[in-house]
């Protein structure tokens, strides 16, 4: 049996994330997509938002990287509806961005041990290089009070995976052994709000209705 369910798209979108989360929940759902990741500087770019003492909350944040990806791709097919979406990670009004080092992931998991952080994601679309559609939405992830012995074995189990992830973790694996519980949609936490993004993909005619 395939592990994906028959296309049932009219039309095929690119969705400009190398995210394999996002395209399983994308094909699983029956929408026929082309990836093309977008080669934005992320770190720059969150740097200039971050600057001059006038910090972007990290929820618009999210929504200016899926933007700008989408805006990216979709310039040079404009021909194409551009599927694009970000995740940033907040606690207590501070961004967490995706770790460089295990040792930086190991910083940043203990700093979120035993608190609730928010973990905003934005998907976008975007037709001849402009933003046509846009939903944020908001989960909040309560890690458990792991100890240190315990968060050594996770990271040595993960490996350099855990730096793909804002909040060094994926829920569908070994990740959610670090949580006491969450609120939000799921597939949000994956990294795409797909309801109101297959919502709008019905309203113009790329899925049927």
């Amino acid at each position: 049996m395939s592990e994906f369910l028959p296309a049932l798209s009219t039309a095929p979108v690119i969705l400009a994330s190398a995210s394999a989360p996002r395209a399983n929940l994308l094909r699983a759902a029956g929408v026929t997509i082309e990836i093309v990741p977008s080669t934005i500087d992320e770190p720059s770019i969150v740097a200039a938002l971050q600057g001059g003492g006038d910090d972007l909350p990290p929820a618009d944040i999210a929504a200016m990287l899926a933007e700008a990806k989408a805006g990216d791709v979709g310039g040079a097919r404009p021909d194409t509806l551009v599927i694009a979406a970000d995740q940033t990670l907040e606690l207590d009004g501070a961004l967490f961005t995706k770790a460089g080092s295990i040792e930086e992931a190991r910083r940043n998991l203990l700093l979120l041990r035993g608190r609730t952080h928010a973990l905003h994601s934005c998907a976008v679309l975007a037709h001849e290089g402009q933003t046509v559609w846009r939903h944020t939405e908001t989960a909040w992830m309560t890690m458990r009070d792991f100890t240190p012995q315990f968060l050594g074995r996770y990271l040595a189990a993960v490996g350099d995976s855990v730096l793909e992830s804002v909040g060094c973790y994926h829920l569908e694996g070994p990740g959610v052994q670090l949580f006491e519980r969450f609120e939000g949609d799921w597939f949000s936490i994956l990294g795409l709000p797909l309801m109101p993004l297959l919502g709008e993909l019905r309203r113009r005619g790329v899925v049927p209705t």
